[in-house]
């Protein structure tokens, strides 16, 4: 009973979509503290509803990334609570806004927003490939990153070793490139 119970709390979350990432379904996009700061990042834009700002993560990850009621709301509650952001009712709707606070908090973590948001662009490049035919690929672009870093890890820091596995590899990704252009 005991190695049940353990199996299924090893398996809890894996039909969440919390968004697409290499490794599939499942993979975590915001990492610790980071849905806070993204919305904060969103609220320093200018004040919006907890729908609006689940609708803007996610158009931020070319629709990878969902994000859910139950996290949104509960961090706008927390990021309420410790004074970063206000609220109030436009319309029969809750609209937040930063707190004076909150835009120190924004401005103090402006490097960490930044990476939040090219991880989303990068995401967002990934869209076209959220197709079932696309997991037959992941295997082998596996086995062909884990051989790049193998090769370069037995190089002893040689770097015409390290310059050749960057030609192999470019040369794979103009291949594909070239076939991703092709019609």
């Amino acid at each position: 009973m005991r190695h049940t119970h353990h199996r299924h709390r090893a398996r809890r979350g894996m039909g969440r979509r919390h968004g697409f990432g290499m490794w599939g379904w499942g993979s975590r996009f915001f990492g610790p503290g980071e849905l806070r700061l993204a919305l904060l990042s969103l609220l320093s834009e200018g004040p919006r509803h907890g729908y609006e700002l689940m609708k803007q993560l996610e158009a931020r990850s070319g629709g990878m990334y969902r994000a859910s009621a139950g996290s949104v709301y509960p961090t706008l509650q927390q990021l309420e609570d410790e004074g970063l952001v206000g609220s109030e009712r436009v319309n029969g709707k809750r609209v937040y806004q930063l707190s004076a606070e909150g835009e120190r908090a924004v401005e103090d973590d402006a490097e960490a927003a930044r990476r939040i948001w090219r991880r989303a662009d990068e995401w967002g490049d990934c869209g076209p490939a959220a197709v079932p035919e696309a997991w037959e690929i992941a295997r082998p672009a596996t086995q062909l990153a884990k051989a790049a870093l193998r090769a370069m890890a037995r190089g002893e820091h040689d770097p015409d070793r390290v310059e050749r596995i960057r030609e192999i590899l470019d040369r794979a990704r103009s291949e594909l490139e070239a076939l991703a252009h092709a019609r």
